[in-house]
């Protein structure tokens, strides 16, 4: 069988979507299709379609559920609703999933919820408009690279996403993140700028160097503000900082125990300054 084009890439998307067509399988002149996977547990894929724009990927499940307030397993179905999520390019295609999930009642009488929505946590967050693998990409693109060059990098991978929804994103992990490690001690601290917007916009990010977690985000970059997070935190013993005076005075005045330290690309850049210094003279 010779593809052309459109064809080679039909066939590999719905290679990766676990959908396989076989000529020598056919039954009353029908061609069989075989699903061997599916995006999530409980997800059965149900068609592949290229369009003008993008790839559509239509799913449904029909699997019971949980209840998501008690845990309860629910049987009664209440009824059906649409989920709309982007994923990873095909051929640098966008990629769209349409996901038919269940409504479903609750029968516990001792649970406040009567009904509930089905929950694919495999597949991607509640209220998320993309799928968790994409979304794993974007925020480590953002991370890595900032908004605009992610948002440049994406467009040309054919997942268009905007520079300012990439950088909401990184704040709601590293507040999920904060919040989730507030039990946990920072003990060594460091601490440097964070553009929101280069040349104009600037915040303060702190990272617990022990663990190699963003613990916290901070609206601005002053030495109050920093001030203030180091003493709502006094088990700090280390701060490991730049060269500026900003962020040693608010170690000075937010974490007197704490002893402050230089990162290691200020003592790289102190030790070159050292030797350029010394050879010059």
């Amino acid at each position: 069988m010779v593809l052309g084009a459109g064809g080679v890439g039909t066939a590999l998307l719905m290679m990766r979507w676990g959908l396989a067509r076989c000529d020598g399988m056919r039954h009353r002149g029908a061609m069989k299709t075989l699903i061997a996977w599916s995006p999530a547990a409980g997800l059965n894929v149900v068609s592949v379609e290229r369009g003008e724009q993008a790839w559509t990927v239509t799913v449904e499940s029909r699997r019971p559920t949980p209840c998501p307030g008690c845990g309860a397993q629910s049987k009664s179905r209440h009824g059906t609703y649409w989920r709309t999520l982007r994923d990873l390019s095909a051929q640098g295609a966008p990629v769209v999933v349409n996901a038919r999930l269940g409504r479903w009642r609750c029968r516990n009488q001792r649970c406040d919820r009567r009904i509930f929505t089905e929950r694919v946590p495999d597949l991607a967050a509640p209220f998320a408009r993309r799928t968790a693998r994409l979304a794993e990409i974007v925020r480590l693109l953002g991370h890595s690279a900032g908004g605009r060059p992610s948002e440049r990098l994406m467009r040309r991978l054919g997942m268009p996403i905007s520079d300012t929804t990439i950088l909401a994103g990184l704040r709601k992990h590293a507040r999920a993140r904060s919040e989730s490690s507030a039990v946990a001690s920072v003990h060594v601290a460091g601490v440097d700028d964070w553009a929101w917007r280069k040349g104009s916009n600037y915040g303060t990010i702190i990272v617990d160097l022990e663990r190699r977690e963003v613990v916290d985000v901070l609206a601005d970059r002053s030495a109050a503000t920093t001030a203030s997070w180091f003493r709502d935190h006094p088990e700090v013993e280390m701060v490991n900082r730049d060269r500026a005076g900003l962020y040693a005075e608010a170690a000075r005045e937010g974490a007197p125990q704490a002893r402050q330290v230089a990162d290691r690309f200020h003592l790289l850049q102190n030790f070159r300054e050292t030797i350029e210094r010394q050879l010059g003279g």
